[in-house]
């Protein structure tokens, strides 16, 4: 019976760093095998489970053992495994599912750029585009199609799960018009339009983005008649005007994307608009671990980074706005408030 281990002495703990590929690639391998799926509400033998999910029960046996030691599914005395807090996040239906996180964080690109670490951090480049000869993202829609896919489901279910913290924060009520700069499928809106039914919302991205606007924003659906679809990247301008502007996890570009995307919204807002910066930080949050992985896969991937609280503030003030509050969203998101001076 395997139980998740708690601090061990240093030597020991290094080891388990270094084989933390291992880790990931067992929690890659149980979430493409639907272990999580086939195992119900009560203990299992391995020999079910391997059944239910077509592989030999030997081997399935020892990648849930190593899963059993981070906390990720358990193991009775009997043999048998259960469901625990984790492994349950790992099943398609549950509604806080982080199966589509794991995949695409474990996808085979990653295993190709992670060894080259030492390069990005000795000349502050990504490497992907030595990889494959093409930036990040031309290279994902172009030549690695499932992987993309993997990738929008992901950021699909990122960006649902947040888009509840969100609307739980922002107070719009005395607010006529919300815009959602670089918002993807448009979840955040969707939630801040079914809180607030007096308010009128946009949606910018990129065109490949917003044709798969969330059912609710398009033709037909509940709040289509509240909002507009906007294509178009926030970088080269803003044709949108608003009371209130939401920017989501898209400032992690380098420093003139950034100044020139904030700059094209404040040019759209005019003095006095509200703006709303929304990111994960890498200092002192609940989410560290999480949040300095995710910064060096960026500076790997695209050459972007996640932001401190104070490379935010600069990067903010820098551009103009005046930040008159930060508050935590979630354990893993912070808002900044700001406004366009008069």
């Amino acid at each position: 019976m395997t139980t998740a281990q708690t601090a061990p002495p240093p030597p020991m703990r290094l080891r388990e760093l270094v084989f933390g590929a291992a880790c990931a690639a067992a929690l890659r391998a149980a979430a493409r095998l639907g272990v999580a799926d086939a195992l119900g509400d009560t203990p299992t033998a391995v020999e079910d489970l391997a059944a239910a999910v077509k592989t030999e029960p030997k081997p399935l046996r020892r990648l849930l053992r190593a899963l059993t030691c981070y906390g990720v599914f358990t193991e009775h005395g009997d043999g048998t495994f259960a469901h625990t807090d984790m492994s349950r996040l790992l099943r398609e239906d549950d509604p806080h599912s982080l199966r589509n996180i794991t995949l695409w964080c474990t996808e085979p690109w990653t295993w190709d750029a992670w060894p080259l670490l030492d390069e990005a951090v000795r000349t502050g480049r990504n490497v992907v585009q030595g990889l494959y000869g093409k930036e990040f993202f031309t290279w994902l829609n172009e030549d690695a199609p499932q992987s993309a896919e993997v990738f929008n489901r992901a950021m699909t279910t990122s960006s649902r799960q947040s888009a509840q913290d969100v609307a739980a924060l922002l107070d719009l009520s005395r607010t006529s018009t919300v815009a959602d700069i670089g918002g993807g499928q448009g979840h955040v809106v969707a939630s801040l339009l079914e809180k607030y039914p007096h308010l009128r919302g946009t949606l910018l991205d990129l065109p490949r983005v917003v044709e798969n606007a969330d059912p609710r924003l398009r033709a037909g659906g509940p709040l289509a008649d509240r909002v507009e679809i906007v294509p178009g990247d926030c970088r080269e301008g803003v044709p949108v005007r608003a009371d209130v502007y939401v920017i989501k996890n898209i400032l992690e570009w380098d420093d003139d994307s950034t100044a020139r995307a904030l700059r094209s919204v404040m040019a759209a807002g005019g003095p006095g608009t509200r703006v709303v910066v929304i990111e994960n930080l890498v200092d002192d949050t609940p989410s560290m671990r999480f949040s300095t992985a995710m910064d060096l896969l960026l500076l790997l991937n695209v050459g972007g980074a996640k932001h401190t609280t104070d490379s935010m503030v600069g990067r903010l003030t820098d551009a103009g706005l005046v930040i008159d509050d930060i508050r935590p969203v979630n354990p893993y998101l912070h808002a900044f408030d700001c406004t366009v001076p008069e």
